[in-house]
């Protein structure tokens, strides 16, 4: 080759290396989660409105291990910490990841099993760093890039209403995760990149209520870490925030306001009781992680608090999802009757009248119980029928206003093919496009238990 030819090519390679490394850097570096709203960021001891950390008002003369209570659902301690059957808090859950398993630890204050032996600062390095006692580099499936918003008063305050619980001695799981994924060390590298190690800043262009409602959203119930989707690095990517991601199994959806596939044309009130009941009419149940989060966390959380919560996520830049239709709001006919999805998947049929239609009824409208009404609902209106297929194994135990929805798990009852052709029928004539889930699509959300 002659030297001008190979001095070309070398610039080209370069070239190509720059332009690799700089789209490369554009997918994993990021804006952070508040970046959309643009402002003047102050730190809290400048900022002129309310405080928007600790407890609302009604709790701020309560005790310490009180506002650590309220605090500890506000974050959703107590759902990560609990294995199905498993004492609160004690650990044990497992988080099925494409690289293997990893376990929910112990955090009562048992001092070899839990965090008994945790002093303040050790505990505030776990939250905020993700270094756990005796610099143990933590997984970020414990969301401390979420937690490191979170005031030290605050965490300080989780810490007393754990102190406060029975201690339980409950040696943690043994993790299954490859190589290299099982080496701890490696946190350190992600965290230097993907954990700012700082605390919540203040919005100045903004009102005390939105401040409150994204230090709720980001610092402490890190909606973000289910419903913003991951880049490159398993970090979020917040280009793309709260536009929804599928985990454990489960698709937790876009909650931007897109009007045809997020929340755009749901109204406050829709979302308010969806965010402290589960449940909103035509809109759907909260099932799944979103139903647990609920029920131990949301639900406990004061109006107002809700209210700033959804005044937040209405400020978020819209994203559309493009694999989302808008919800088909008309219900399906009284009777089973209906060529269109009949003539989808037969057997499906068969296992609805079976199984189903007792409670959700032909039309999907107008049940005796508003919570099993399938008309409008994101679940049946996604293609993908992942959340459906979800429903149908693992049920709904839940209670909404009193009023008892609780949807049987089938999952032990059915085989695969069987909750495939259902949900793939259920989609059909209740949704806006019918899915084409097989047995081997259950089968692997099966296997996210």
């Amino acid at each position: 080759m002659k030297p001008q030819t190979a001095h070309r090519v070398l610039w080209v390679l370069a070239l190509l290396v720059v332009a690799g490394a700089a789209v490369a850097a554009y997918e994993v570096f990021g804006p952070g989660p508040t970046d959309f709203a643009n402002g003047t960021r102050v730190d809290l001891s400048a900022y002129h409105g309310a405080d928007p950390t600790g407890v609302p008002a009604s709790l701020k003369s309560a005790s310490l291990i009180e506002r650590g209570e309220y605090l500890t659902r506000a974050a959703d301690c107590e759902v990560c910490h609990t294995a199905e059957g498993g004492a609160p808090f004690t650990g044990g859950l497992a988080f099925v990841l494409p690289f293997g398993t990893l376990y929910s630890t112990n955090i009562t204050p048992d001092p070899t099993t839990g965090i008994g032996g945790y002093t303040d600062a050790n505990f505030l390095d776990a939250m905020h760093k993700g270094i756990g006692r005796g610099d143990t580099k933590l997984y970020p499936a414990m969301p401390y890039a979420s937690y490191t918003y979170m005031s030290d008063a605050d965490a300080l305050a989780i810490k007393a209403y754990l102190f406060s619980l029975q201690p339980v001695n409950a040696p943690a799981r043994t993790n299954t995760l490859m190589f290299p994924f099982n080496q701890r060390a490696l946190m350190s590298l992600w965290s230097m990149f993907f954990n700012p190690d700082k605390r919540y800043q203040a919005n100045a262009d903004r009102d005390a209520q939105w401040n409150r409602g994204a230090y709720l959203a980001e610092a402490m119930a890190h909606c973000g870490e289910c419903h913003t989707p991951r880049n490159l690095a398993f970090a979020l990517n917040n280009r793309r925030k709260f536009a929804g991601e599928v985990q454990a199994g489960w698709r937790a959806y876009n909650i931007t306001p897109d009007h045809a596939s997020g929340v755009g044309d749901w109204s406050d009130a829709d979302l308010a009781h969806y965010l402290s009941i589960g449940h909103a009419d035509g809109r759907g149940t909260a099932s799944g992680p979103m139903g647990e989060a609920v029920d131990a966390s949301l639900k406990y959380l004061a109006p107002e608090d809700i209210t700033a919560l959804v005044a937040y996520v209405r400020s978020v830049s819209a994203v559309t999802t493009s694999d989302l239709p808008p919800a088909r709001t008309d219900a399906a006919p009284t009777t089973p009757a209906d060529q269109r999805s009949a003539s989808v998947n037969l057997h499906g049929k068969d296992v609805y009248a079976g199984a189903c239609a007792g409670c959700h009824g032909w039309s999907g409208a107008n049940t005796p119980q508003s919570a099993a009404s399938l008309t409008g609902t994101r679940a049946v209106n996604d293609p993908t029928a992942v959340n459906v297929a979800q429903i149908v194994i693992h049920g709904g135990p839940r209670h909404v206003t009193g009023d008892p929805s609780n949807m049987p798990a089938f999952g032990s009852s059915y085989s695969d093919q069987e909750v495939a052709s259902v949900a793939n029928y259920v989609t059909a004539r209740f949704g806006a496009r019918g899915s084409e889930l097989t047995a081997d699509d259950v089968a692997k959300l099966r296997r996210q238990e």
